[in-house]
């Protein structure tokens, strides 16, 4: 059961919208199920005497009296309402109780708590099947204004212990971190244009995809109307400095033909001009994304930072756990738009699920997680997908979404929990269909018995506590064609197993083997560090004070730029 509170100051037009056939005829039959007074409450959708005038006049009647108080000036949003609509799925409801629903609620929002002669007056419309909406002027018999602080989370508290009680699908909680929803004129508009998401939802998509990707507040707006996105900034009357922005979608106008805007924090909270800010500092040359000779090193930086970040969970430092979540939803962007496989699907959902996973009323501390930030633009300048080592850092970024999932379990952030296991799902998928065709490979490739024997004694002696587990997973055969590899790479397979069996996941993971293969992968090559080390010594005085030009993100190539139809 979902509430929407939101306020107006047009009683009367609130009250067509309510009792008429709706902006595609979807209302029928409009009617009253409950009121401050069923006796004196008019309802235009069962008396052909009562007329909107009317009913607006009789919920209006306090408002008029305060009105005169203040020498003719109405209170201002003096229109309270909330949307209350079951969850796909749920049971029918019977007008009774549905006029129960609007009776809780209005005494959890403080609008009309039971038995207070003096409350506001109110009614609770029902116009479908699967929703009632409650108005309310909210001025009070007394002339005060009722006390309505936090009265959506009120709302929203009252409608899990009702679907408790009424045996409804039980959804999960919010902390008023969440996204605004598109509207149904939203969805309608859609519908007809023929695009499969609202212009709100398209635009809070390319809004976090580009934030990942660039480097600085000024990238941000270049890059945004590279894509055709309109922006609209706004400036301090006194600095002259961006204070907030506005963003359209490319297309979308109003009835008069104007773009229809939407501000940074209206289309996610961590979107505003501010949030914005703690993420994307100015950087000097210096700090932007380095030049990697290696192109897969940019992927290697990138699953040693999501190591890194799944040590600060267990931390207890929650503002920096916060702040390494919120760098996570950047990096699965950047991970997803420099992948090129099949799979990329996989993650690109992942990205959007993890969305909600990101923030929560826990307070970030990015500087914390620059590291991981500063890691994951790398991946938005790479060229080329390095193979297992791309599939390694899939197989990190899934466990950490999983851990995430816990840490939000764990502080109650109901929603957010859900959010990150939906994105772990799509990550565990993207890997399955990425590492099944490379494990095939790795195993096809094994190297002979011998040589097979003297890695099955180094796990023995680097991690006999586990050894059993390893040598009879189905995967350990492609893990040494791994260890080959980094043999071959300078390595000591002894030492080398040793050094990750240390971390985390190996006492819980179902296959050991696979968690070890690819922790050795994401390990660097000795010979290539080796030599790239002599040919920067021996180049230093050559080179060039001109810094190297950034190059346009990777997550921007033009056959995306196009919105979703």
């Amino acid at each position: 059961m979902v509430p929407d509170v939101s306020t107006g100051s047009d009683t009367r037009g609130l009250i067509v919208y309510l009792f008429g056939p709706g902006r595609r005829d979807e209302h029928t039959d409009p009617h009253i199920v409950a009121a401050w007074d069923m006796a004196g409450a008019p309802d235009p959708g069962r008396d052909p005497a009562a007329t909107y005038s009317l009913l607006a006049k009789r919920l209006d009647h306090h408002v008029d009296l305060r009105t005169r108080e203040l020498g003719g000036k109405k209170p201002p949003q003096h229109v309270w309402h909330c949307s209350v609509r079951t969850a796909p799925g749920d049971r029918y409801l019977t007008d009774a109780e549905w006029a129960e629903v609007a009776r809780r609620i209005v005494h959890a929002t403080g609008i009309a708590p039971e038995g207070d002669e003096k409350a506001c007056r109110w009614i609770a419309v029902r116009h479908a099947d699967d929703h009632i909406h409650i108005m309310a002027t909210t001025v009070r018999a007394d002339g005060r204004r009722p006390r309505t602080h936090r009265d959506g989370q009120r709302a929203q508290a009252e409608c899990r212990k009702t679907e408790a009680e009424f045996g409804l699908r039980r959804l999960k909680s919010g902390d008023l971190t969440a996204p605004r929803t598109p509207t149904g004129a939203e969805r309608a508009k859609a519908e007809r244009q023929g695009q499969t998401v609202t212009a709100r939802q398209w635009l809070r998509e390319q809004a976090y995809a580009v934030a990942a990707a660039v480097r600085n507040e000024a990238d941000y707006f270049t890059v945004l109307q590279s894509l055709g996105i309109k922006v609209k900034t706004r400036l301090g009357p006194e600095t002259g400095d961006v204070i907030g922005y506005s963003l359209a979608a490319p297309g979308d106008t109003n009835a008069a033909g104007e773009p229809v805007w939407y501000g940074g924090s209206k289309l996610a909270p961590d979107l505003s001009i501010n949030r914005l800010r703690e993420r994307l500092p100015d950087q000097e040359v210096a700090d932007h994304p380095r030049y990697v000779a290696d192109p897969a090193d940019s992927w290697r930086h990138t699953t040693t930072a999501i190591h890194a970040a799944r040590t600060v969970l267990d931390s207890g430092d929650d503002a920096a756990a916060q702040g390494h979540l919120g760098a996570f939803g950047d990096a699965l962007y950047n991970i997803a738009s420099a992948t090129t496989g099949p799979h990329r699907a996989e993650l690109q959902a992942a990205a959007m699920a993890f969305n909600r996973a990101r923030r929560s009323a826990i307070r970030a501390d990015h500087q914390a997680a620059t590291a991981l930030r500063k890691a994951a633009k790398e991946l938005a300048y790479a060229s080329g997908e390095p193979g297992g080592l791309a599939i390694a850092l899939l197989f990190a970024t899934a466990h950490l979404a999983r851990a995430a999932a816990k840490w939000h379990e764990q502080r109650g952030h109901e929603q957010q929990a859900a959010a990150a296991e939906e994105a772990f799902r799509h990550l565990q998928a993207g890997y399955q269909q990425a590492a099944t065709p490379v494990l095939a490979d790795l195993t096809r490739r094994a190297p002979r018995a011998a040589t097979a024997r003297r890695f099955e004694q180094d796990v023995r002696e680097a991690l006999p506590n586990h050894a059993d587990r390893i040598l009879a997973d189905p995967t350990w055969t492609a893990l040494t064609t791994t260890l080959a590899r980094a043999e071959t790479a300078s390595h000591n397979p002894r030492r080398l197993l040793a050094e990750v069996g240390t971390q985390r996941e190996l006492d819980s993971a179902e296959h050991p083997a696979e968690v070890l293969n690819w922790r050795i992968t994401a390990q660097p090559n000795r010979r290539t560090q080796a030599a790239r080390s002599r040919s920067t010594i021996s180049g230093t005085s050559h080179m060039s004070a001109t810094p190297h030009p950034p190059a346009t993100p990777v997550a921007m190539r033009p056959e995306e730029r196009s919105r979703h139809r």
